[in-house]
């Protein structure tokens, strides 16, 4: 997209593995942009992984997928920059980095599911990421659970926490994809059809990926 920065209000930053990208992703971005009003929407795949137990499918491959994946989102811009940085990739310099390209006035979003949000405390200085940006977060539309404006009232992680974490709710029916069922389909030469973007899959077996792994 053309982007003028100093034009921009409301930003957000939806970070994730992409091993591979798949049709939630694509559902949470576009539901994002929808409910929060959004004027861009930076798509960031993970460089080096700090916190996965697993390692991530060679970088130049999940960038090129998540490309094809976003490619008809005119208001997506997929980043490199964690990719490109040397050492573990930390979600705060990314967000630092971004809202230096931006007016100070941009009010800010993090993207995410339930799963990251469950896991949020144990990201790295998440307090200071709570304090530059809201978090978005997906959860079902039939999930009476996820209500109430504040983290700490349902994470056990931010119980002593000296900052109130609040969530701006984005409303998403329940998808049933995950990229570890997606990979293990790709192991066996399962089709993706339904399951990621058809430039993906393609993508995916020309480049045979995922063919040594079932986790």
């Amino acid at each position: 997209m053309d982007l003028k920065p100093s034009a921009v209000a409301r930003v957000g930053l939806y970070g994730g593995a992409f091993d591979p990208p798949h049709v939630a992703h694509h559902r949470l971005a576009q539901t994002a942009i929808d409910q929060l009003a959004l004027e861009v929407l930076y798509v960031v795949p993970t460089g080096h992984a700090w916190h996965k137990q697993r390692s991530l499918s060679p970088a130049v491959h999940r960038l090129a997928m998540t490309r094809l994946h976003f490619k008809d989102m005119a208001k997506v811009v997929v980043e490199a920059r964690e990719m490109n940085r040397d050492g573990p990739s930390y979600t705060l310099d990314t967000l630092k980095e971004l809202q230096g390209m931006h007016a100070p006035s941009c009010q800010w979003f993090l993207v995410m599911g339930e799963d990251q949000r469950a896991r949020f405390h144990t990201w790295h200085q998440w307090a200071a990421i709570a304090q530059l940006a809201t978090l978005a977060v997906a959860h079902r539309t039939d999930d009476a659970a996820a209500s109430g404006p504040h983290l700490a009232d349902m994470q056990p992680g931010f119980a002593n926490a000296n900052t109130a974490l609040t969530i701006q709710w984005l409303e998403m029916p329940a998808m049933n994809v995950s990229a570890t069922d997606i990979r293990q389909r790709a192991a066996l030469g399962q089709p993706l059809q339904g399951l990621v973007q058809d430039s993906v899959a393609q993508y995916i077996q020309h480049h045979h990926l995922y063919q040594d792994t079932h986790d």
